[in-house]
């Protein structure tokens, strides 16, 4: 199945691109995504699909946007 993944910010730099379509298997988690981009797991972000949070084990879909960011903080 096809997921478009955005990346923001410094993962841009640190990945090699700013957004990209994958082709994953069926029941790919947003976890195992986030894994073949090769985020460390351990490395604070902000996941959401198609505009929603969403949770690690959650099953994404054929045509899903997945948003990978950094967490900010500061003022």
């Amino acid at each position: 199945m096809k997921i478009t993944v955005k990346l923001i910010g410094p993962f841009v730099q640190v990945f090699g691109f700013s957004e990209k379509e994958l082709d994953v298997p069926e029941g790919t988690t947003a976890e195992e995504l986030i894994s073949l981009v090769s985020i460390d797991k351990s490395r604070p972000k902000i996941v959401t699909r198609n505009g929603r949070a969403v949770v690690p084990d959650e099953a994404l879909a054929e045509g899903d946007r997945v948003v990978i960011s950094p967490i900010y903080s500061g003022g």
